[in-house]
This record gives C-alpha cells, sequence and structure tokens, in this order.
C-alpha cells in the first residue's frame, strides 16, 4: 500500500517544475524580510507563491467581462 500512495503522489499534476526567478532592490528586499519576521512568516517561497497567485486571480477577475456590465 505504500507503494501504490508514494507512485500517485509522484503523478500528481500539481508538481512544480517551472521554475521563475526574479530580483529585489533592497528598499524591496528589507519590506520582505521585515514582513516574514514580524508575521512570523515559516516558508518564505509558500509566501511569495500565494501572495503572487492572490494578487493573478483577483486581478483576472476583476477583468472577466461580465453580463450586466
Amino acid at each position: 500500500m505504500g507503494k501504490k500512495n508514494k507512485q500517485s503522489l509522484l503523478k500528481r499534476n500539481s508538481l512544480r517544475t517551472h521554475r521563475h526567478i526574479f530580483t529585489l532592490n533592497d528598499e524591496e528586499n528589507r519590506a520582505l524580510n521585515r514582513y516574514i519576521k514580524k508575521y512570523n512568516v515559516r516558508n518564505k517561497s509558500k509566501f511569495i507563491r500565494e501572495t503572487l497567485m492572490i494578487a493573478i486571480i483577483k486581478k483576472m477577475e476583476e477583468d472577466n467581462p461580465t453580463l450586466f456590465d
């Protein structure tokens, strides 16, 4: 049974295989580090990924055409 669970985890579609790298200036980096320390963020990459995706999804919902506009 352990072997089956391991195989299903490897075949899932949500594996992160695409890497994106970005740079911050000194002020942005200080702000990010200050936020992470203040709010006790344990996983920096997860925080950045979730924050970015929330902003993207919100913007896409705002730009979505509506029927009664």
